[in-house]
């Protein structure tokens, strides 16, 4: 089917422009009006190899940042709870959104949804912008028929993610910034500095320590072999990228990343807070249980984690309950197995979760504050290394050559 873009004037005399896909200029203007706008350039987009362009957008990455999807949520939800029609709705939100890949994006879900889609259904075609647990919470929503109290549970969940993953940005902003000043002065040093005193110290027939024979022959490598160098690093970074990418490299790094001295503990006890609190959210919504345990799988955000709970969830599956098959698991903590086993003998599993959503989210809280605190120190140790590394290299021989001058 054909794609066009469009120009048109809106009910309020303003400029407009969108995309959409119809059988013919004819449907397209038709489709235009509709929308309650007043058609005045349309245009059909040209596509070769027989693809869509915007299905190759969206094979090599397209995605909608946080904030744009958190105002689509919040209008979707408010809009929704007002009664305006759901076609009527995305329409409106087509217009007001600012991401193109977005704006887009509904352009195509009003398409599936008029061929008789539900919200859920035309949303899971975009899983690059609407997760599995986007889609599921939606689903469980037209089942309950409260969509609108389901999205409100759902942008808690986009915004509390999105302020954890901003905290620890925060955070690690400082040391990224000294870690990169430390290895471009280590460059400009050795690049720069250190063969201004090489050549004097190579002429005077002095011993060199050994710090200055490793920053001359560090000097050697970079100025002989940089190209060499910089093809290793490009061709690491890009081997790494790649394996990250596997299912078997993602599960590597995640359990590196959870064995990490610092770091690691923060990202364990934020995964806990993730599993909790959907789980919870799943668990109010309606989802059924086996349904919540398939999408936690996926959403926990650490694959490591991910793979054992997936050993979990095939013994609850079984139907060994859900804090029993916990216990075995290697990274959910006794507090957790217990608060949830409290849980399921209570018939009260929904409350236990929140509860342990709030214990973690607090530990995270604590974690991201001491972040910074706990990495300066390393910071400091490796800034002084650098500095008594060039100092010993260079000032050593300048205090022998003025041993050797006072001598004469």
């Amino acid at each position: 089917m054909p794609n066009y873009n469009y120009q048109a004037i809106n009910e309020s005399g303003k400029n407009v422009t969108g995309f959409l896909e119809a059988e013919s200029e004819e449907a397209a203007n038709s489709i235009i009006l509709g929308r309650g706008l007043i058609p005045s350039k349309l245009s059909q987009i040209k596509v070769t190899g027989g693809d869509d362009w915007w299905t190759k957008i969206q094979s090599i990455g397209g995605t909608v940042k946080v904030s744009d999807l958190i105002i689509f949520t919040k209008q979707f939800r408010s809009m929704l709870g007002a009664g305006v029609p759901i076609l009527r709705l995305l329409q409106v939100l087509e217009l007001q959104t600012e991401s193109r890949i977005l704006k887009e994006s509904i352009t195509k879900i009003v398409l599936d949804i008029r061929q008789g889609s539900s919200i859920s259904e035309a949303f899971e075609k975009y899983p690059k912008i609407f997760s599995p647990l986007y889609c599921s919470m939606v689903r469980a929503g037209e089942i309950s028929g409260n969509v609108p109290g389901v999205l409100d549970r759902l942008i808690y969940i986009i915004e509390h993610e999105a302020k954890l993953k901003s905290d620890i940005k925060s955070a690690l902003r400082y040391p990224k910034i000294v870690v990169i000043a430390l290895v471009i002065a280590f460059v400009i040093l050795l690049t720069f500095v250190v063969p201004q005193f090489a050549s004097m110290f190579s002429k005077s027939g002095l011993v060199l320590p050994l710090p200055t024979k490793v920053a001359m022959l560090l000097h050697s490598y970079l100025k002989n072999y940089w190209y060499l160098i910089l093809t290793a690093i490009g061709i690491t970074i890009f081997s790494l990228s790649y394996y990250f990418k596997t299912e078997n490299g993602r599960f590597r790094r995640d359990a590196f990343l959870l064995e990490l001295p610092i770091l690691g503990p923060l990202f364990k006890k934020a995964a806990l807070s993730r599993f909790a609190s959907i789980f919870a959210i799943l668990q109010t919504s309606g989802v059924p249980v086996m349904q919540s345990l398939g999408i936690l799988s996926v959403t926990i955000g650490n694959a490591a984690i991910s793979r054992d709970f997936d050993y979990v969830r095939d013994r609850i599956e079984e139907g060994a309950g859900i804090s029993s098959p916990l216990k075995s698991a290697k990274y959910f903590t006794p507090m957790v197995v217990d608060m949830i086993a409290i849980g399921e003998e209570s018939g009260n599993l929904d409350e236990m979760l929140r509860e342990i959503t709030k214990h973690y989210d607090d530990e995270v809280e604590y974690a991201v504050k001491g972040l910074a605190d706990a990495i300066g120190p390393i910071l400091i140790v490796g800034l002084a290394a650098v500095v008594g590394f060039f100092a010993l290299a260079i000032f050593m021989p300048i205090w022998d050559l003025t041993q050797l001058a006072t001598k004469k």
